[in-house]
Formats: C-alpha cells, sequence, structure tokens
C-alpha cells in the first residue's frame, strides 16, 4: 500500500515539474533556449532523485508520466479555443518540439538504465612473479 502511495507521489511531483517546464520551455534569452535548458536539467534530476533515492525504477517511471502527461494536458487548447503555452513561432518551433520528446526520452533513460550498484568491485590484480612470503604484511 505505501508502495502506491509512493508512486501517486511520484506522478504528482512530476505533473508538478512537467506543468513547469512545459509553461517555461519557451523562454528565450537572445538565441539559447534557457527555458529548455533549465526544463531539461530540472525534469531530468527530479527523476534521478526518484530513481536513486527510492531504488525504485516505478517511482521514476510514475514521475515521468507525470512530466508527459502535464506536457499533453497544458499543450492543448481549452475550452474556450486558448491554450496555455502560446503557438510557436517559426524560429521558436524546434524548442517546441524539442520539448514534446524531452520527457519521453528521460523517463526511458533514467528508468531503464542498469542499476550499477549491485556490481561486484572487482579485487585488484596480484603483481607477477610475488610470492605470498615475499608480500608485505604476510
Amino acid at each position: 500500500m505505501m508502495r502506491v502511495v509512493g508512486w501517486l507521489v511520484a506522478f504528482l511531483v512530476g505533473a508538478f515539474y512537467g506543468t513547469a517546464a512545459t509553461v517555461g520551455h519557451a523562454f528565450r534569452v537572445g538565441f539559447v533556449p534557457l527555458g529548455l535548458i533549465l526544463a531539461t536539467v530540472g525534469c531530468a534530476a527530479l527523476l534521478i532523485a526518484l530513481r536513486t533515492l527510492t531504488q525504485d525504477r516505478i517511482n521514476a517511471l510514475a514521475g515521468g508520466l507525470g512530466i508527459i502527461g502535464a506536457t499533453y494536458v497544458f499543450s492543448q487548447p481549452g475550452l474556450g479555443g486558448s491554450a496555455i503555452v502560446a503557438a510557436a513561432t517559426p524560429d521558436t518551433a524546434w524548442i517546441a518540439a524539442a520539448w514534446t520528446f524531452v520527457g519521453p526520452i528521460l523517463m526511458a533513460l533514467v528508468v531503464f538504465f542498469p542499476d550499477l550498484s549491485r556490481l561486484q568491485p572487482s579485487a585488484p590484480a596480484e603483481p607477477q612473479g610475488v610470492r605470498a612470503a615475499e608480500r608485505p604484511g604476510s
């Protein structure tokens, strides 16, 4: 039961991050898409934190689904025909297209990244020609 609550919280936090990122992704400073960069870094940090702190891939998946869901919902026009996210101009269309793919790509990378904590460290190789009696501490 507690795991399901954790997944729900991860989804809601992901939706919060996705909402903020979707609204702010189009911000530019000159030619630099600062909003897209900050949205990508923030969402990546959230998903990595969910995966590493809980040691559970499902939490990262739930957070990623929250990001994707918020991106979809806030990119659609409302009942009155207006959208929260302004329409892209021809020179900024690539930013909106990039943000469409960032959430799913980040989610896939974080969720499917191999668990490196279970790898056993390899023992250092013993030098050739050194016998056990000649080793220091023997």
